[in-house]
């Protein structure tokens, strides 16, 4: 790495310039040698430094992306009830919680102690005195009632930022982290966001939470990965923030310590994020734009900040930071493609109403279009269901409004396909090698009719069909074979949908033929796949 360096001068005028040179480049060159030397010796002292202090041995204080894989909304309550296993704290122990949560700026002494303000501005409003019996009891009951609305409202907040997605990687362990995501520069594993003291977060003031969902910066004062996206959280207003920290107060503490990120150098050095900051980070509040309505700001708000859409659905520049020219435009992740959520009817959604919009988030599947499957399954199944039929209006209002991007699409992906036949075509016939049809029927047909047809219309537990389905009519076919390897899995309030993978039983050849048959039959016939593919997308980290 070269390094800005001054280049010290010797002082000399016009007389020494002319009659002198040979003497003056012979006094410079070892001043310039010492300089550099000097100021090799303080950057390689400087990373010592920072490898022996970068933060890796307390990976609790990162906290990381809601792109990745989580557990079913079956181990969460719905929104506006406690969570099974997290019972909401009494009016003594919201109290407690007051004074480390969001009614206080900064966290108490060791001691626990509230803070004296929390106390007295309850009383007032109670209308005890302060001081007295009654005003104690009072003071008790307002804060823990206060708390436990403002931990309800917390939780349908963290239902919209979908936090439980990258911080589960143990059913058993709900927000102890230790998922792994991949990344192009290695593996994080993410963060332990109960309130338990030693490895969660119970340590941590309200400034500290802010300091880390605005800024990007950790307990520590260490520079935390984008794979926590406070890109999009910056714009997060601090009322709300506050009250998602109130919710994860109540949440049993779990003592559990993710495995250390497995970064290799020089991506370990959390310092160099103040480079890619600069490029890639622009903190500030979410600014409402007068021009438009209550309805699209709350949309813009929430797409650009709790929900992040951005972080799956644009694409990434070399830094791996978004590409702001092609917002919402589509982007692969982990073997599956985000498709494009612009408004261009070939491209994106421009075709889709805002019924459509707001089905699809609520229950994962619009019967005509597209079901949704991997990670955007379990957005629906963790995050979006829960949302409010206003704030699913919201969302919708807001995509329809943006600039659409075709990105080199020609027909929308939805409206592919004709009825197959070739289970006639079979019948009497010797199959040699392999042979996309005969896998299909024997594999797929079960569920999705030896026509493509599906089974059950339009209900909420039906077999989809294949012909105007968005994953079949793609132009890249990976989202299709993911599906083929790996399943479906979305539970919701409406349906528990499920479709085993085939990965386990089909080799490469095999899934790869049963692909092509259904983009073929189905789907865009210019969508292929080989089986040095179909091994490929296998090597994903799921």
């Amino acid at each position: 790495m070269r390094l800005p360096m001054t280049n010290p001068r010797l002082r000399s005028d016009a007389t020494d310039l002319r009659h002198a040179p040979v003497r003056r480049d012979a006094r410079r060159r070892p001043v310039r040698m010492k300089g550099f030397a000097a100021a090799f010796s303080v950057f390689a002292l400087y990373l010592a430094w920072h490898a022996s202090n970068s933060g890796e041995n307390v990976a609790a204080d990162e906290l990381p992306l809601s792109a990745a894989q989580a557990q079913g909304a079956s181990e969460v309550a719905p929104a506006g009830a406690s969570a099974p296993a997290s019972p909401m704290p009494s009016a003594a122990s919201a109290v407690a919680a007051a004074s480390g949560g969001a009614f206080a700026n900064a966290s108490a002494s060791a001691a626990g102690s509230a803070p004296a303000t929390a106390g007295t501005g309850a009383a007032t409003e109670t209308g005890g005195a302060p001081g007295g019996p009654s005003a104690s009891a009072g003071t008790g009951a307002a804060v823990g009632a206060a708390m436990t609305d403002l931990a309800k409202r917390g939780e349908y907040l963290a239902r919209a930022g979908d936090c439980i997605a990258c911080h589960t990687a143990d059913k058993s362990r709900p927000f102890a982290g230790g998922l792994p995501m991949g990344t192009p520069f290695g593996t994080l594993y993410t963060p332990n966001i109960t309130p338990d003291p030693d490895t969660g977060i119970g340590r941590w003031t309200d400034a500290e939470f802010l300091r880390a969902m605005q800024k990007g910066i950790g307990k520590g004062g260490e520079h935390l990965y984008p794979a926590f996206p406070y890109t999009e959280y910056t714009r997060v207003t601090e009322r709300d923030l506050l009250a998602i920290r109130a919710y994860l107060n109540t949440l049993p503490p779990i003592r559990y310590t993710p495995p250390t990120n497995e970064l290799g150098f020089p991506f370990n050095q959390r310092w160099l994020m103040v480079f890619w900051n600069l490029f890639n980070f622009r903190e500030g509040r979410f600014v409402p734009d007068p021009k438009q309505s209550p309805q699209w700001n709350r949309g813009a708000y929430l797409v650009e900040g709790l929900a992040h859409c951005e972080e799956c659905h644009t694409p990434r520049n070399i830094t791996q930071g978004l590409r702001s020219s092609d917002r919402f435009s589509g982007e692969a992740l982990a073997g599956w493609r985000a498709f494009n959520i612009t408004p261009d009817r070939a491209g994106g959604i421009g075709n889709w109403s805002e019924r459509d919009i707001v089905d699809y988030l609520a229950t994962g599947a619009v019967p005509g279009r597209a079901n949704a499957a991997g990670p955007m399954a379990d957005v629906v199944e963790n995050s979006t269901q829960y949302l409010t039929r206003d704030d699913l209006r919201s969302i919708a209002v807001y995509l329809r409004s943006l600039p659409p991007v075709a990105g080199g699409q020609t027909r929308a992906r939805d409206t592919w396909g004709h009825p197959a036949d070739d289970v006639t075509r079979l019948r009497g016939t010797r199959i040699v090698g392999v042979d996309g049809a005969q896998l299909f029927i024997a594999n797929c047909a079960t569920c999705h009719n030896w026509t493509g047809q599906g089974v059950g219309a339009s209900a909420p537990l039906a077999y989809p069909s294949l012909i105007h389905n968005s994953a079949v009519g793609a132009s890249d076919a990976g989202n299709l074979a993911m599906v083929i390897l790996h399943g479906v899995r979305r539970r919701t309030k409406d349906a528990d949908v499920m479709m085993p993978g085939f990965g386990g039983e089909l080799n490469d050849d095999q899934v790869a033929a049963v692909t092509n048959y259904v983009t073929q039959h189905f789907g865009d016939p210019k969508a292929t796949v080989t089986a040095q593919d179909i091994a490929k997308l296998r090597r994903n980290q799921q």
